[in-house]
């Protein structure tokens, strides 16, 4: 390929600072004109990290100029290491500058007139990326963009995240996602919220101990909404979860081209107890939902302490109180009381987190001075707050100071800065400082679950004082080799540079302090039958480990530098710089420079953001995708290069007449008579037809159903529990309002919980919550369990050889939740519950001689009056289907 003439330095710049894009509140139409004909994602992922090449290819159609745009979202902690664009067989590069080489370039460009764009924007787990070209005529434009990252184990799983939206039918759409896990691979599945059983037929998945491959291939017409529409499907995200194999306690080393990575989670040591306090903000800012969803994640977090743990909470608004005047045992006196006092709290006043802050110390310091601190425990501080110190002292950097005097490396402190009035920075300054983290709360439905899912993190503390040695005359320029504390579902991982004359083994050794005793790990690794592991694979990314290095290393001193002097923040920086530069990471340190064809206007700038700069502009940005939107270049506004764009993400035959006798007697099978229904809607002309609160098919049958109205006197119900098929349903019943307030369907293998309620449903697998909102496609594959969602609303739990649990959300007439099963031939004789009663031996009685449409059920020993009624069965289209189905009432 050709490369622009080097004396072309005429030609407008493209300054590429960061990944995000300005939002915009509608996404521009696709139009014919630009068609993207090839869009490919290949993602090698070899021990963990992740090198990902997405490449576009697109054709101008039209007989004028057009502009193609090519977008992209992608995680927040990958690095961009290159987009290059090939134009009429002309190839322009990227190249990785320091920002401010860049900056001048961008500033010069504002000087002579051009348009150009600063943009710094966020989703919660994403970077949006996003560049225009002016395309002539019959013209061919190929987009490549490349990015890496490390992924972390976050409780008990990695997680691969692909955005997916071409904004149009492609010939050729292609996802390859291979995965090398010399460990072993324990598990591994797929998620998606734009997958449809039709596009499922283009997902193929593939593993041995090893290795996996993931493969998405769909054609035109799997990418169709419907056949008479050309719109796409595809919109949405793709992810990839797994975990691997851990036979060794003291962690897997692996070794590549003089590089080594060592990582360590062993899953088999006891949780050491905790003192934890909880210091909540309960300010004006945080009245309404903020309040609300913080009490409901405070109560659930109690109730997962663990009686070892000591906990005391405080609420401060202009003054700090505490609930406890000392740290309380988490009994189960102690955790209802704690939840009382919850629920109680209530927001107004200022905000005073020096006072709070200082007041949480104190707690621990007495607690401690009083020998009330069990031996080996550890003490955790969680501070949630929403906003800015308006009360009390008020300067961040004087709080920073305070409470690191005060904390002294004693203690741990964690900092949740809720939605975008906090500033962020300052508490991520003041949890680095304390041996803690920070994290955003983005102000959302699932607030609360985020509050929970954060707990989760640091819930089970394992290890504390770790640390990694290695001989000092085998490796060199060692990351980060201590941490003051190794969490349950986490990992440790330290990368290093073997010297030339390293041994022929690697040893380390790991020290820790468990909950009573020290303890050591040893372990050595083979250098020279690691490095064979890697040489040759072509569905590996060769020289990876080098790379990993170079990342963990410049994301390690990026988060030194937060908390570090004016003087060691410089040497920190440096150092990060030289890294970002001789790996061609955009990082916040660089830029990537792309030179555009001669004559196309405005240089663009976008600039790597961190957490903070969101905070003044209140945007929450929902899904964003790679693809391409298109327009008229002489109907695009100045400075319009760069946007956000906003997404949101039966049964068998009839059965055999009754016999004669009083009642007919089936086994774990219900199966009414054949007969002749003579009730028709005229039938009813006064009885409004209404929806039942389940629907149960009758093994059997294809006519007749079972309609089940609760008048269940207590609120929690057993609906349904099958021992053997290890499955277990629950509802929370609202008599008044006869319906559904949440259903819960809990599963043994896998150990899964789904919890549904009108507000959205929660998934729950290795104390990992995800929550959907209803109406959103979902499609989710892990080993032993399919959960698909629809956009009517119909969620669907299924198992290979197992009943189908539906849970439906209704919001027309009669709005609520709907339980229901298929294939209920296949319950044990082990079923039990309000409703699993049903498919245990069941008698049914004669039609009533007087009113063929009245019989008598008896289940487990006790009558029950069936009428033959009509039934609105919210299964269908709105407003619903009219059915005849046999109703008792429980």
């Amino acid at each position: 390929m050709k490369t622009p003439a080097p004396g072309r330095t005429h030609g407008i710049v493209l300054v590429l600072l960061s990944l995000a894009v300005l939002q915009t509140s509608k996404a521009q139409k696709v139009q014919n004109d630009i068609d993207v004909y090839s869009l490919t994602v290949d993602s090698k992922v070899s021990c963990r990290f992740a090198h990902t090449v997405i490449t576009s290819r697109v054709v101008n159609k039209a007989d004028a100029v057009r502009e193609a745009t090519f977008q992209m979202e992608l995680p927040k902690k990958a690095f961009i290491t290159n987009f290059s664009m090939v134009i009429d067989g002309v190839t322009y590069p990227g190249n990785i500058k320091e920002k401010a080489a860049a900056q001048e370039q961008y500033s010069a460009a504002v000087a002579r007139g051009e348009s150009a764009g600063l943009v710094r924007a966020t989703g919660r787990k994403t970077e949006q990326f996003q560049v225009s070209v002016s395309v002539a005529p019959a013209a061919k434009v190929t987009f490549e963009l490349v990015y890496e990252e490390l992924l972390s184990r976050h409780l008990g799983a990695y997680e691969l995240l692909l955005k997916v939206r071409p904004q149009q039918l492609v010939k050729h759409l292609q996802m390859d996602i291979h995965i090398f896990e010399p460990q072993g691979i324990s598990f591994l599945e797929t998620e998606s919220t734009f997958m449809t059983n039709k596009l499922a037929e283009a997902l193929t998945t593939s593993q041995n101990k090893t290795k996996a491959h993931v493969r998405f291939k769909p054609t035109l017409s799997q990418q169709q909404k419907s056949p008479e529409k050309q719109d796409t499907v595809l919109d949405g995200s793709f992810v990839v979860r797994y975990d691997v194999d851990r036979p060794l306690a003291e962690g897997s080393i692996q070794i590549e081209n003089g590089y080594f990575v060592h990582y360590f989670a062993p899953d088999s040591l006891s949780t050491i107890p905790k003192n934890v306090i909880f210091v909540i903000d309960k300010s004006g800012s945080m009245m309404g939902r903020k309040i609300k969803q913080t009490r409901e994640a405070l109560i659930k977090i109690l109730d997962d302490l663990s009686p070892h743990d000591q906990f005391d909470l405080i609420s401060f608004s202009a003054e700090a109180t505490t609930w406890k005047p000392l740290l309380v045992p988490a009994s189960t006196e102690n955790v209802n009381e704690a939840k009382n006092y919850a629920t109680g709290i209530q927001a107004q006043g200022g905000t005073n987190i020096n006072d709070a802050m200082l007041m949480a110390v104190q707690l621990l310091e007495k607690a401690n001075q009083e020998e009330l601190l069990p031996e080996g425990s550890i003490t955790l501080i969680i501070l949630l707050t929403d906003g800015d110190p308006t009360v009390g002292e008020t300067n961040p950097s004087n709080i920073q100071k305070n409470v690191r005097k005060a904390i002294n490396g004693q203690h741990s402190l964690f900092c949740l800065g809720f939605g975008f009035d906090v500033s962020y920075a300052f508490l991520e300054k003041m949890a680095l400082e304390n041996g803690g983290l920070a994290r955003r709360i983005y102000e959302d439905s699932d607030s609360a679950l985020q509050l929970q899912d954060f707990y989760q993190e640091v819930a089970n503390p394992l290890m504390t004082s770790v640390a990694f040695e290695y001989p000092s005359n085998a490796v060199e320029s060692v990351t980060q080799n201590t941490f003051r504390v190794f969490f349950k579902g986490s990992e440790l991982v330290v990368a290093g540079k073997l010297r030339e004359q390293s041994p022929e083994v690697l040893s380390a050794k790991i020290r820790g302090q468990l909950h009573r005793d020290n303890i050591t790990f040893m372990m050595v690794s083979h250098v020279a039958e690691q490095e064979e592991m890697f040489r040759s694979p072509k569905y590996i990314f060769h020289s990876f480990m080098e790379r990993l290095w170079a990342y963990l290393t410049i994301q390690q001193l990026l988060e030194q530098m937060v908390s570090a002097l004016d003087a060691e923040k410089q040497a920190l920086e440096a150092r990060a710089l030289n890294l970002s530069l001789s790996y061609s990471f955009v990082t916040p340190l660089t830029s990537m420079v792309i030179t555009k064809p001669e004559g196309q206007e405005q240089s663009q700038v976008a600039e790597k953001p961190v957490e903070d700069e969101s905070r003044d502009r209140r945007v929450h940005l929902g899904p964003m995708i790679f693809g391409h939107s298109v327009g008229d270049r002489a109907s695009r506004k100045p400075g319009g290069g760069f946007k956000v764009l906003n997404g949101t993400p039966l049964f068998g035959p009839p059965g055999p007449p009754v016999p004669s006798s009083p009642f007919h007697r089936m086994s774990s099978r219900l199966v009414l008579p054949e007969l002749t229904l003579q009730t028709t809607p005229t039938a009813l002309p006064f009885a409004p037809v209404q929806a039942p609160s389940v629907i149960l098919p009758l093994p059997g049958q294809s006519v007749d159903r079972l309609c089940v109205d609760l008048r269940h006197p207590q609120e929690l119900v057993n609906l349904l529990s099958d021992p053997d098929q290890g499955v277990e349903v629950t509802g929370h019943f609202e008599t008044a309002k006869a319906r559904f307030s949440w259903i819960e369907v809990t599963f043994e293998n896998p150990q899964v919980q789904v919890h549904a309620s009108p507000e959205h449903v929660v998934m729950t697998r290795n104390r990992r919550n995800s929550a959907y909102k209803w109406k959103e496609t979902l499609y989710s594959v892990m080993p032993g369990l399919k959960v698909t969602m629809d956009k009517k609303g119909l969620l669907l739990l299924s198992r290979p050889d197992r009943v189908t649990i539906g849970l439906l959300f209704w919001d027309g007439p009669g709005k609520g939740l709907r339980l229901l099963l298929q294939d209920t031939d296949r319950f044990s004789s082990h079923v039990n519950g309000t409703l699993g009663q049903f498919y245990q031996d069941v008698l049914w009685g004669p039609l009533d001689t007087a009113d063929d449409s009245k019989r008598t059920l008896k289940v487990q020993g006790r009558d029950y009056s069936a009428t033959r009624k009509l039934k609105l069965d919210y299964q269908e289209s709105p407003p619903g289907k009219e059915i005849s189905c046999w109703s008792v009432e429980l």
